[in-house]
C-alpha cells in the first residue's frame, strides 16, 4: 500500500500544509509535485460542499505506479488557510514561490530522483512560472487555462446562460479594462464586493498579467497538454492554444471529460454534479496516458543523466 504523510513547510501563522505520497517498496523513484486551480480549490481537488477527490485520486494511481507526489493546500485554503495575513499584500507570484520551494522539498525526499510537475486548471500557469527556476524532467497541464484570467471572464460574461444584470456586466467589463491597465478601482456596486473588493484587487492585477501561452512558449522542458471535451470552465479551445504554443507538446483530448478530471455529460446540472460524487473514478484515459509520459521522460532524464 502507498504511504502517505502530512508535511509542511514554514512556521506558525505562515506554515503551508500537504500531503507527500510515496510508493509502496521502492527505494528510488520519480516524483511529482501536484497544484491545484484557482479559488478555494484544496489539495485533493476539492471545493467547499464539494468533495470529488480528483487530485487526490491522481495521487494515488501515480504512487501505483511507482511515482511519490505532493500535494498541498495553498496559501489560504484548506489546512493553510492561515498563511494569508493580509489580502493586500497577496499576489499571485506568491503560489508561484510558494509551489517552487515545494518543488525544491519534494527533490530532497530520499529516493526521489526526478521532479515533474503537474498544473490543473489555474494551477497550469503557476507550474509554467515555476518551470523558469526549477529544473522539472517534465510538466503535465490538465484542463489549464490558455488564455488570460481577465479575457476567460470577460468570456464568461457573454456565456448565454448568464445570470447577471446587464448594468452589472457592463461593470464589471469596466473593472476588468482597469485592472488589466495596472489600475486599481476605488468604486463599484455593493453586489460586486465579494468578487472585486479593493483588498484583492491587486492580486488580480498581478494575476492578469501573464498570458498562459506566452509563458509556456518560454518553457524548454517536455510537455503534455490534456483537454477535456466536457469541461464548462476550461474550453476545448483553451487546451489547443497551449499546446499550440510550442511545437514539440504533447497534446490529448480526453473525450467526455470534464473539469473534475470525471466522465461527465454536456448536459450542465448532471456535468456539475459529478463534482460532488467522491466515488466516481477519473475518466478512463487520464492516468494511463499521464504515466505513460512520465514513464517516458523518466527515462529519457535518467538517459542524459548517464551521459
Amino acid at each position: 500500500m502507498p504511504i502517505e504523510k502530512s508535511v509542511s513547510i514554514g512556521e506558525g501563522g505562515d506554515a503551508l500544509f500537504g500531503t507527500l505520497m510515496l510508493p509502496d517498496g521502492k527505494s528510488r523513484f520519480d516524483a511529482v509535485l501536484i497544484w491545484s486551480g484557482s479559488g478555494p480549490t484544496d489539495r485533493d481537488g476539492n471545493l467547499p460542499g464539494h468533495i470529488n477527490n480528483c487530485l487526490k485520486m491522481v495521487a494515488h494511481q501515480l504512487a501505483d505506479a511507482g511515482y511519490a507526489s505532493i500535494r498541498t493546500d495553498k496559501r489560504g485554503i484548506g489546512e493553510s488557510e492561515n498563511a494569508v495575513a493580509d489580502e493586500t499584500e497577496l499576489r499571485f507570484e506568491a503560489f508561484v514561490d510558494d509551489a517552487l520551494v515545494w518543488a525544491q522539498i519534494l527533490k530532497e525526499v530520499r529516493g526521489v530522483r526526478h521532479v515533474f510537475l503537474l498544473g490543473h486548471s489555474e494551477g497550469a500557469l503557476t507550474t509554467m512560472l515555476v518551470a523558469r527556476d526549477f529544473d522539472a524532467a517534465g510538466m503535465i497541464l490538465i484542463e489549464g487555462t490558455g488564455f488570460r484570467a481577465s479575457d476567460v471572464l470577460r468570456r464568461q460574461l457573454s456565456a448565454p446562460d448568464i445570470n447577471i444584470p446587464k448594468y452589472l456586466v457592463s461593470e464589471i467589463s469596466e473593472i476588468l479594462d482597469s485592472l488589466d491597465g495596472g489600475t486599481l478601482v476605488a468604486e463599484f456596486s455593493a453586489e460586486l464586493e465579494g468578487q472585486y473588493r479593493e483588498s484583492i484587487q491587486p492580486y488580480l492585477i498581478s494575476w492578469f498579467k501573464y498570458d498562459p501561452q506566452e509563458e509556456l512558449a518560454k518553457t524548454k522542458l517536455p510537455v503534455m497538454v490534456i483537454q477535456g471535451t466536457t469541461d464548462f470552465q476550461v474550453l476545448i479551445e483553451e487546451g489547443e492554444r497551449l499546446a499550440a504554443a510550442r511545437g514539440d507538446i504533447k497534446y490529448l483530448q480526453i473525450n467526455g471529460m470534464n473539469q473534475v478530471l470525471k466522465d461527465a455529460p454536456k448536459h450542465r446540472a448532471s456535468n456539475y454534479a459529478t463534482y460532488g460524487k467522491p466515488l466516481l473514478k477519473l475518466a478512463v484515459p487520464l492516468m494511463p496516458t499521464i504515466i505513460e509520459f512520465l514513464d517516458e521522460q523518466a527515462r529519457s532524464a535518467s538517459v542524459a543523466n548517464d551521459r
